[in-house]
């Protein structure tokens, strides 16, 4: 599976990506994180749970930052384990540009998968990924934008 798109951050592109490194922001928008440790600057454990089709399984994961040049981009790799489910791995390159006052977050995902959530079919997988995807981006432009003044 390959992923890719952008979103405008309404922050500065060092506030995005103190963001997008804050393990608190990430759990809350991350769609169906239950944890995310940070063990180093580099390292994440995480868990969550996740439904594709008639597949639902609880993961157990670990994301890895390389190519880090901060704050204008980074590269993840992930995989994770869903027992009986199985597993997914993959990375995701993120580059962050000043727009103005906001920011301009691309992103491109290239994921495999195995087990039981390969035999689900790769279009409703997919689906399910795109949907992950503007989930988390919805919740965390949302997080992070600044409370609009009261009237």
């Amino acid at each position: 599976m390959e992923m890719n798109g952008e979103q405008l951050i309404p922050l500065s592109q060092q506030a995005t990506w103190d963001a997008l490194n804050d393990t608190a922001v990430l759990k809350d928008c991350i769609p169906g994180c239950d944890s995310i440790d940070r063990q180093s600057d580099t390292e994440y454990l995480l868990t969550m749970t996740a439904k594709v089709g008639p597949v639902s399984a609880k993961f157990k994961g670990r994301m890895l930052l390389v190519e880090v040049d901060a704050p204008h981009a980074y590269t993840l790799n992930f995989e994770g384990q869903g027992g009986i489910a199985g597993f997914a791995k993959g990375e995701a390159r993120v580059q962050l540009t000043p727009e103005d006052s906001a920011t301009r977050l691309g992103y491109s995902v290239k994921a495999a998968i195995g087990g039981k959530l390969a035999q689900v079919g790769a279009r409703l997988i997919d689906g399910v990924a795109r949907k992950m995807a503007e989930q988390f981006f919805a919740a965390f432009t949302k997080r992070v934008s600044p409370p609009e003044a009261e009237k």
